[in-house]
């Protein structure tokens, strides 16, 4: 489980709108570099105090959809970090804090909290240790793709579903199309790394 969730919420979107709390910004920022720059021994502790930033953010701005899904996304990450039992909690918050950003506004952060909960729906395990589904995921990343078909984080993630479902013929369109993405200005760190896992996705096929 610790590999799955380890690569499980390697997304990035751009903040959008003037509403976006700025303090956002640096959570995404913190984010990538902890993520992607950090040994792997380090990151857990370092993620573990983004989440209690990120929850504040949340309590600041309680009515945003956009603090509650870095929320999600931050503590997803954190539970692949920390692996064992112990991550299963934090997807289950993280599970209720996309879902609660959802009701304010599917489409915030161009509809990243589908992506995410799509994300995890496929990676966490099912029934009894998790709350896995696939079609669930499925639903999910279909309706990320409609808001974003171009997004380079919904198309890698589709394309990973579709590997999982044993599916590389349908998949390799989604990846191809992930790694021709446009760039995401102030977020090249993120992009490296997601591009990385794109080229290892279509190296195996």
């Amino acid at each position: 489980m610790k590999s799955v969730i380890a690569t499980l919420m390697l997304l990035v979107a751009l903040s959008a709108g003037a509403a976006t709390p700025p303090d956002l910004l640096e959570i995404q920022q913190r984010w990538a570099r902890i993520q992607y720059q950090l040994p792997e021994k380090e990151r857990a502790p370092a993620f573990e105090q983004l989440a209690l930033e990120a929850r504040a953010l949340v309590e600041a701005h309680p009515q945003q959809a956009e603090p509650l899904i870095w929320q999600g996304i931050v503590l997803s990450t954190w539970a692949g970090a920390k692996g064992g039992l112990g991550a299963l909690k934090l997807v289950k918050e993280a599970r209720q804090s996309l879902e609660a950003a959802l009701t304010l506004d599917e489409t915030a952060l161009q509809g990243s909290a589908h992506t995410s909960l799509g994300s995890l729906y496929y990676q966490v395990p099912g029934w009894p240790l998790g709350f896995g589904d696939d079609e669930k995921a499925e639903h999910h990343l279909q309706k990320a793709l409609g808001i974003n078909p171009n997004g380079i984080d919904p198309n890698f993630f589709f394309g990973d579903f579709l590997l999982t479902q044993g599916k590389p013929e349908r998949a390799r369109p989604y990846l191809d199309k992930a790694l021709r993405a446009p760039a995401r200005p102030g977020r090249e760190v993120a992009d490296t790394g997601r591009r990385e896992e794109i080229r290892a996705r279509l190296d195996k096929l």
